[in-house]
């Protein structure tokens, strides 16, 4: 009966986050220009310069730019949870008869859903920049399952500033270095060529084998390692961000 009442609350909340995102989709296509501009600058201006073995560079470049329009979305995520805290609306929710836990859901799962539809926007823009993949339908849902798990995790690491931060510009800042990770990685270009310790800082960070393993499901390769160690990334970061998130949430209700 609980778990009953704890998915209609989250329904419910979930559905009046994403009314407030359809009431201003500009969110949406704020959250995918940044990545769009990425993509177009990268490809056609510098693209040509940077050499990355065989196939086109857009394709080499989307999975990076893949995670840079993840990182980009979970901003609003901390913008959104941010100003129910301040206008008031999260203390009348405690109020009411709702799962507390729904708060946070419906929260969360609006991020997914609005990523999602931004990854959309930037892979349609990719396509038209002459993107291709062979991949089959379960080389796309191993892609879906990491991007997905790789938003839950900072959508729960996005949900502690939510909550704590007490201006605008502190719960936007936190997702800076987030957007800027993606470059001392093997997103924009090999990692073979990189001094010394920034190579093994980009091959020991968690971006790297993420976007290898993106990068070799499109093109029908062999995952190797890399496959399980970004999952690993993902749950790791998943799960301590989740405790983290839930911690903070219990100080601020109590």
């Amino acid at each position: 009966m609980t778990t009953t009442y704890v998915v209609r609350d989250t329904t419910t909340l979930l559905k009046r986050s994403l009314r407030h995102v359809l009431r201003s989709p500009d969110t949406i296509i704020t959250t995918a220009v940044t990545p769009i501009a990425m993509l177009l600058l990268f490809v056609y201006v510098f693209g040509s310069a940077i050499g990355v073995g065989e196939g086109s560079y857009v394709d080499y470049l989307l999975p990076g730019i893949l995670l840079i329009t993840i990182a980009s979305g979970i901003a609003y995520t901390a913008f959104r949870l941010f100003t129910d805290v301040a206008s008031g609306i999260f203390e009348r929710f405690q109020s009411m008869p709702i799962a507390r836990s729904a708060v946070l859901w419906g929260h969360v799962l609006t991020s997914v859903v609005a990523n999602l539809v931004s990854l959309v926007l930037v892979v349609l823009v990719a396509v038209a920049m002459g993107f291709r993949t062979g991949a089959g339908p379960l080389a796309w849902l191993a892609v879906l399952g990491i991007l997905v798990l790789f938003t839950l995790a900072l959508t729960w690491l996005a949900v502690i500033p939510g909550l704590t931060a007490t201006s605008l510009d502190g719960v936007s800042g936190f997702s800076y270095p987030l957007i800027f990770l993606p470059f001392i990685s093997s997103a924009f270009v090999p990692t073979a060529g990189m001094p010394g310790p920034v190579r093994w800082f980009a091959e020991h960070q968690p971006v790297t084998p993420i976007v290898n393993t993106l990068r070799n499901l499109f093109a029908e390769q062999p995952v190797g390692d890399d496959g399980w160690i970004a999952v690993a990334w993902c749950v790791g970061l998943l799960l301590v961000a989740y405790l983290l998130a839930m911690r903070t949430y219990r100080r601020k209700i109590g």
